[in-house]
């Protein structure tokens, strides 16, 4: 019911209700507010219902930009590390081919003169 007030207000307002308009027209107008109130509650329902769409709608589009963020975060991410691998790889191929020692050049053979160069 309404907050603040209880069965004896009720009770009171019920009595003056029907003192001040009469035991013709009370059920009618009884009526008419009840009427009220229903349209009352159906526009307040409606308002509230705009509102959770609302609501709902822009939490689904906040999600999608996080989603979308971690999506492009992680490519970036796995980009990365296959740079840096291959950055990696190139590194020590090249760390091994000046760490090993180059075989000395060998003398070329003597040619004979009636040889000719292939």
């Amino acid at each position: 019911m309404l907050p603040g007030i209880g069965f004896s207000e009720i009770l009171v307002l019920g009595l003056a209700a029907l003192i001040f308009i009469g035991p013709k027209d009370l059920p009618m107008l009884m009526r008419k507010l009840g009427q009220f109130v229903g349209k009352g509650r159906r526009m307040a329902r409606e308002f509230q219902a705009a509102f959770d769409d609302i609501a709902k709608q822009s939490e689904l589009d906040e999600l999608k930009k996080e989603i979308e963020a971690l999506k492009r975060s992680n490519l970036m991410t796995q980009a990365q590390e296959d740079l840096a691998n291959a950055e990696a790889d190139i590194n020590s191929a090249v760390m091994r081919q000046s760490a090993e020692p180059s075989p000395p050049p060998q003398p070329a053979p003597p040619q004979v003169k009636g040889e000719e160069k292939a």
